[in-house]
């Protein structure tokens, strides 16, 4: 059915003001404000409709994606309404337009709908979420983790202590922090508080980590989270986390998308015969992001199958581990070229990461079949 009625929503933790547009034309009105709360949005939909005598399919609705989350677009789809989630930077704004308020936000937003202006973002479904928080905060953890370590070696080398060992935080490093005196009581009490802090958020990475495995047999995506680890580089966590941010990858018909997704791509400033390329974009999933850097500096080795790679692609189908295979080669091969050029190699890494991506692309498709092969559609 013809949509009648764009609705533009400014989602606060306690309010939603609404704005709205008739496809016949015509400047964009302040409705009013909603409360927050699920009976509240039900109430303000069933008043909408009376005052513009339209149906449900008849209204489709946006709002910026934000620290609501997915809660609210979720509640609407169960409800029956047309609701689409934009990132807020990808909202376009006028040059020198300076006043902000709720209310301009709304109108906003309603008239960029109507013109068709706005590109959603993927609503990922519940359980990939949930996963998603779980994997998010073992990256919480992880990166408490490396700001309690920095500020106990900090501390240490402030007091002149200084580690002659090979490696940092390993139980022999740990061993040697914990006998230490300090020269001072308060000084031996910081050290201490220091060490319980580490002790403890190693702890935590570690139960996370668990849980984490514990889940993945009953997640739905495990078959995809299986055929990631049998490539190099890729752990139950690592894959778990890739595969929990990017939900499912058949809404990218290219591997270029799912690289611009992921802002791999690099900047372009180009006119007439000029051509300038920057960094990378950094647009999309950082998490996504950072894993797939992490994982793809694995491949600076020699493409070979470890005893421990061999043991994560035992099950898998002999397509999947040519894919993982093919990967290895390929990505190694391009990691050498580049390290020919002597290029950093934090820009190499990003390079392989990027490539990785296409890999990765076709691991999902690839799984997808085999999966629809089993289950017979």
């Amino acid at each position: 059915m013809k949509i009648k009625l764009y609705v533009g929503l400014d989602v606060h933790k306690n309010s939603i003001v609404v704005a709205t547009a008739l496809d016949r034309g015509g400047e964009p009105q302040a409705y009013g404000k909603w409360g927050g709360s699920n009976l509240a949005v039900e109430r303000g939909l069933l008043k909408l409709r009376k005052s513009f005598g339209v149906d449900k399919s008849e209204i489709s609705l946006v709002y910026e994606a934000g620290p609501s989350g997915f809660v609210l677009v979720r509640r609407l789809s169960q409800l029956g309404y047309h609701c689409i989630v934009v990132a807020p930077s990808e909202v376009p704004s006028k040059a020198g337009d300076r006043v902000k308020t709720d209310k301009r936000d709304a109108r906003k937003l309603a008239r960029l709908h109507r013109a068709g202006e706005l590109t959603a973002i993927h609503v990922p479904a519940a359980r990939d979420e949930a996963v998603r928080d779980l994997c998010r905060a073992r990256t919480d953890a992880m990166q408490a983790l490396a700001r309690a370590k920095q500020q106990l070696g900090m501390f240490m080398l402030r007091n002149g202590f200084r580690y002659d060992g090979k490696t940092n935080w390993t139980q022999a490093h740990l061993n040697y922090l914990r006998r230490t005196p300090m020269p001072h009581p308060a000084q031996q009490l910081v050290l201490e508080e220091y060490l319980l802090e580490v002790d403890a958020l190693t702890q935590r990475v570690a139960r996370i980590e668990a849980h984490m495995i514990e889940l993945l047999p009953s997640w739905e995506r495990e078959p995809y989270v299986r055929a990631l680890m049998a490539c190099k580089g890729f752990k139950e966590v690592a894959a778990m986390t890739v595969i929990s941010e990017l939900g499912d990858l058949s809404r990218f018909t290219h591997p270029r998308q799912l690289m611009g997704y992921l802002g791999l791509v690099p900047e372009e400033a180009s006119s007439g015969e000029r051509r300038r390329q920057g960094g990378i974009t950094k647009t999309g999933n950082g998490h996504a992001r950072w894993m797939l850097i992490e994982c793809a500096s694995h491949y600076s080795h020699a493409p070979r199958v470890s005893p421990q790679l061999s043991a994560r692609q035992a099950g898998q189908s002999r397509e999947v581990r040519a894919i993982a295979w093919r990967a290895q080669n390929r990505l190694n091969a391009r990691f050498k070229r580049l390290a020919a050029r002597q290029l950093h190699r934090n820009k190499i890494v990003v390079a392989v990461a990027r490539e990785l991506c296409g890999f990765i692309w076709e691991l999902h498709h690839q799984v997808s079949a085999e999966v629809d092969q089993k289950t017979g559609a």
